[in-house]
């Protein structure tokens, strides 16, 4: 069991682009790479658009990292009726 946790957190960590932070993995992110994937991603879709205008009808995919992260967001306190 030891092993397959080891396993999967080495996945998880090393190679699942995670949607919440631009389909990065985390060590991208928390090794500081994120920032150059995501620009080279962001000048590959202005170049498409560019080129194939027609095939967007809005705007493109907006690149730009999140600056805060979290897994579970915390939620709003409801007051106490006394």
């Amino acid at each position: 069991m030891k092993a397959w946790v080891e396993g999967f957190v080495d996945w998880y960590n090393a190679e699942h682009r995670h949607s919440g932070i631009k389909y990065v993995t985390p060590n991208q992110r928390h090794y500081g790479q994120a920032d150059a994937i995501c620009a080279i991603r962001q000048q590959t879709y202005e170049e498409a658009r560019q080129k194939h205008s027609q095939r967007w009808s809005r705007h493109i995919r907006d690149w730009s990292l999140p600056r805060v992260v979290s897994i579970n967001h915390p939620r709003p306190q409801q007051p106490v009726a006394a």
